[in-house]
């Protein structure tokens, strides 16, 4: 009977059905089976611990609700950076005639992207592990529910997939609105639609893909851009130069004065950027923490700095310091900054800023003479001059003895040599793709405006309403 009440608790240890200390127990009182359940019973034993320190190491991951709080604040801050931020910013620097057309070509490129970005932009970018660019498994947003949760940059904290979605939306539809300014005045609004939709698809989407998406190619190479310094600046600069040598010099470009009709609407519009950044820069923490903390300071210092580098610059080499200047000073800070903003410290950041100012300075002029295009705002000359500068100095001052957040082998050179691949990779890609859709677009619908519509003004010919009633 002994030996048959041991085998029976032997039986229930091995199950896990009967506690690991009682079936000691009982198998004690039958010495020669004792040795069997002690075998039995010392890993589960053993293991105990380990399996309640695991469970204690892995937390349930929960939606973080401040986190949530502060991504919709952000994305609403993007979505002012462009509307009206950018629209009147890019409105007041062109003529009256033309005001209400790049008002209407930010508005509407915008809202289109934004479609676009539901129906596959997201899922190319965001979805699946491609080294160049995702899937369509998320197309439509399938599988996305309020319940779906989106990945931040700390384990257990999450934050619902759909305000994710919409974040990364805003900085699509900004990219592809900053185009325009290369080719303000002249472009058929139709084309400025067929363009942004096809460069948006073949552009945008492989590069954001490759430095922000899983699997992207320069993501796994360790290049540093924090809030979009390839993806948006470089890659939207580059599109429109293009575009500027394709569409064509504005009539009377060189002979006529082309002078900003209001540069009260162009401060308001650099001031909503200011303001709009903090989301765009701050926001791409994807957390309300330390993290942001940095990316908001380094966004407000980064930006003073450019601000008092470019008034510093215009009074020496043309006597006197502009308001455009400090409002184009005011960007060229926002831009630089982008892509180092979580990266770097907030000396860092000044420095950064202080480059910008002055090599953006020389990017509207002397560049732009060297480069002989009609980029009627400057958008290369900001966004690319600037994003450039932005993307190498991240290399430099991301380095720990600098005051940045890089690792304590932190190697400058070899970061530089990363970022300039991002660099040279963004330029090619969005220069080949761009040329590409401009010769579609003009073969399919033409790119601009006929001689005498230009003459008269894009907001009667192309959308039969005037800004200004005299």
């Amino acid at each position: 009977m002994r030996k048959l009440i041991a085998s029976f608790a032997l039986g229930l240890a091995a199950l896990g059905l009967l506690g690991v200390a009682h079936a000691q127990e009982v198998a004690a009182s039958a010495p020669e089976i004792a040795s069997a359940v002690e075998a039995v019973a010392a890993p589960a034993v053993a293991a105990a611990p380990e399996a309640a320190s695991a469970a204690e190491a892995a937390p349930t991951p929960t939606v973080n609700k401040g986190d949530t709080a502060w991504m919709m604040v952000s994305t609403i801050l993007v979505i002012l950076m462009v509307v009206p931020g950018l629209a009147l910013f890019y409105g007041g620097l062109v003529r009256s005639k033309n005001m209400l057309s790049v008002l209407m070509q930010v508005l509407v490129v915008f809202s289109l992207i934004s479609v676009l970005w539901a129906a596959y932009g997201y899922s190319l970018a965001f979805g699946g592990a491609g080294t160049i660019i995702g899937d369509l498994s998320k197309a439509f947003l399938s599988g996305i529910t309020p319940a779906s949760m989106a990945d931040t940059f700390t384990p257990d904290a999450k934050i619902p997939e759909l305000i994710f979605v919409a974040f990364q939306c805003t900085f699509a539809g900004i990219t592809c609105a900053l185009i325009v300014g290369a080719f303000a005045e002249r472009i058929k609004f139709g084309a400025v639609l067929l363009f942004s939709a096809l460069w948006f698809t073949f552009s945008y989407l492989p590069i954001a893909h490759m430095v922000w998406g899983a699997g992207g190619y320069l993501l796994s190479k360790g290049a540093l851009d924090f809030a979009g310094g390839t993806v948006v600046h470089i890659n939207s600069a580059v599109a429109g130069l293009v575009g500027a040598y394709m569409v064509g010099k504005r009539i009377g470009y060189g002979r006529e004065s082309f002078t900003p009709h209001s540069l009260t609407l162009t401060m308001v519009g650099a001031s909503l950027l200011w303001v709009g950044w903090f989301g765009f820069n701050a926001g791409s923490a994807l957390e309300a923490n330390g993290s942001a903390a940095l990316a908001f300071i380094n966004t407000l210092l980064a930006t003073a700095a450019a601000v008092l580098a470019w008034c510093v610059g215009e009074a020496l080499f043309k006597g006197k310091a502009s308001m455009l200047g400090a409002a184009s000073g005011a960007v060229a800070g926002l831009v630089v900054i982008t892509p180092a903003c979580g990266s770097v410290g907030a000396m860092g950041a000044i420095v950064m800023g202080l480059i910008a100012g002055f090599i953006c300075l020389w990017g509207v002029s002397g560049l732009k003479k060297m480069l002989g295009a009609d980029d009627a705002l400057d958008v290369f000359g900001i966004h690319g001059v600037g994003g450039i500068a932005g993307a190498l100095l991240t290399g430099v001052f991301a380095a720990p003895g600098l005051g940045g957040t890089g690792a304590a082998d932190f190697s400058i050179s070899h970061q530089l040599l990363v970022q300039a691949e991002g660099v040279v990779i963004t330029i090619v890609w969005s220069g080949i793709v761009a040329a590409i859709c401009y010769k579609i677009v003009d073969l399919v619908i033409g790119l601009r405006v006929p001689e005498e519509e230009e003459r008269e003004g894009l907001d009667i010919t192309s959308h039969g309403e005037t800004a200004y009633h005299k």
